[in-house]
């Protein structure tokens, strides 16, 4: 592995850490300050992961807008475990944020064509009697044509 894919993991591996302890992502200079790089470096970095399609940038800043499965903007995802919250990216994403951290909680969302509030609950890594339909408007091989969108 080369020096810029090292530190590029290096730089994800706080990106997600950050998320999964304070709910949202770091900045460019928290990243460089945690990890002791310049701050151009580190931009590089995130500019590279986002090429990489590991993160988003929110359009023409460095800042992170989602590390999937996390989002840094509010969506119809709320994930909850105990007193802990995050934004999930999706339907698909957000029950993925309890699987990645290993945790038991809910996402809180609802009906996009009803607007009922929907709760899905998992519980030691199952998702416990799911019902309904997960539909998805875009094909998946479209996703990355508007990922903000999809």
């Amino acid at each position: 592995m080369g020096h810029a894919a090292a530190f590029d993991n290096e730089v994800r591996l706080h990106i997600y850490r950050r998320f999964a302890e304070e709910g949202r992502p770091p900045s460019v200079e928290q990243t460089a300050e945690a990890l002791r790089a310049r701050p151009d470096e580190v931009s590089e970095a995130f500019r590279r992961l986002a090429e990489g399609r590991v993160i988003v940038l929110d359009p023409g800043t460095t800042d992170v807008w989602m590390a999937n499965p996390f989002c840094a903007k509010p969506t119809p995802f709320r994930v909850e475990a105990g007193d802990r919250w995050w934004w999930g990216t999706c339907a698909w994403d957000a029950p993925g944020i309890l699987a990645m951290l290993g945790l038991d909680g809910t996402v809180a969302t609802s009906c996009p064509d009803c607007g009922d509030p929907l709760e899905l609950r998992v519980e030691g890594g199952d998702l416990q009697r799911p019902e309904g339909v997960a539909h998805f408007a875009v094909p998946a091989a479209q996703w990355w044509e508007d990922i903000g969108y999809t």
